[in-house]
């Protein structure tokens, strides 16, 4: 019998649920919250609210199209964290009351192992060891993973994030939420014109906050003298806000691999779909002769296929949780 895992992920603003056989991704369905964008950033309980609405149908939807039915599960898998507490109690109160009614295992999962095991959802797949920059809204960490289940965080950031000093950077120029897909793009048209400061903090560390209120200064001074200055130079200000943050997230990817001896490495979380770290990745692998490994976009951003990938190898080696299982917002890795 097949092992055919349902995977649930709330864990922020998008809803998803995916379908997992043998570990092979038979479906991955995500809903976007689009009701935030009215306020530049997400609102716990309006993403919570949304989930609750969201739930049943994007569950339905992935069930449909993988062509199995709720009889067939082996299991289901669910975000236990870290996240908004909100719209984590939605995932895994659901995953509970399936799991019960089907009288079924479920499986926890944790949302930034999740990120990193969504290179085993389409070949070519890492060989291990490897190092995994793992970069979202929420948090910036190199790891070294040795195997499916065994993760060990070398770095990560002492404040913001890289994805969070993206859209605060945006917000401030006045785009759109989320705004790292709108730098990314008119990135694209400008040059690194500005420069911003680069944190040197810890050795495999990160911190953003300077370069957030970098940049707050930056634009102030700035427009003081000619109020029309964001305007007229965004494409440059976007490409020399992106390029700092590149350079930054490099630089100690870089110092990892000569730390730990690793040549092995890779990008995960959603700025990993951000085409100035792809293409930064792909040049530093041919400098330095890394073997690297970049997901599709659907792996980037939060979605269930990587919560279903990560049970299906929890499941392998009996790892499950019981029905007393809670939501944990600060979930430890």
């Amino acid at each position: 019998m097949p092992i055919n895992i349902l995977a649930i992920e709330s864990s922020c603003d998008d809803t998803a649920a995916a379908v997992i056989s043998d570990g092979k991704v038979l479906s991955n369905i995500v809903s976007v919250q689009t009701a935030h964008e009215l306020y530049g950033g997400v609102i716990p309980e309006l993403a919570s609210r949304e989930h609750q609405l969201h739930i049943v149908p994007v569950v339905d939807s992935a069930i449909k199209e993988s062509g199995i039915t709720l009889s067939d599960l082996s299991a289901i898998a669910f975000t236990r964290g870290p996240g908004l507490l909100g719209s984590l109690i939605v995932g895994v109160n659901f995953a509970k009351s399936l799991a019960l009614s089907l009288d079924i295992p479920m499986i926890d999962v944790h949302h930034m192992h999740a990120h990193v095991m969504a290179h085993f959802a389409e070949d070519p797949m890492p060989s291990f060891p490897f190092l995994c920059l793992t970069v979202s809204g929420g948090h910036t960490q190199i790891i070294k993973v040795t195997a499916h289940n065994e993760m060990e965080i070398l770095g990560q950031t002492i404040d913001d994030a890289a994805g969070e000093a993206f859209d605060k950077t945006g917000k401030m120029l006045g785009l759109p939420y989320p705004a790292g897909p709108l730098i990314d793009k008119y990135a694209k048209l400008g040059e690194h014109k500005f420069e911003f400061p680069i944190s040197k903090v810890g050795k495999l560390d990160f911190s953003f906050s300077g370069l957030k209120t970098a940049i707050l200064y930056f634009l102030r001074d700035n427009t003081k003298t000619n109020p029309t200055f964001i305007k007229e130079e965004l494409n440059h200000i976007c490409a020399s806000v992106q390029e700092t943050i590149i350079e930054t997230l490099m630089l100690k990817l870089i110092k990892a691999t000569e730390m730990t001896g690793i040549q092995s490495v890779a990008i995960a979380g959603g700025v990993s779909a951000n085409s100035g770290l792809r293409n930064r990745i792909e040049s530093e692998a041919k400098i330095r002769n890394w073997k690297h490994h970049i997901p599709a976009f659907q792996y980037c951003r939060d979605n269930a296929g990587m919560i279903g990938i990560t049970a299906h190898y929890k499941y392998l080696s009996g790892e499950f949780c019981g029905h007393d299982v809670t939501a944990e917002a600060r979930l430890g890795f």
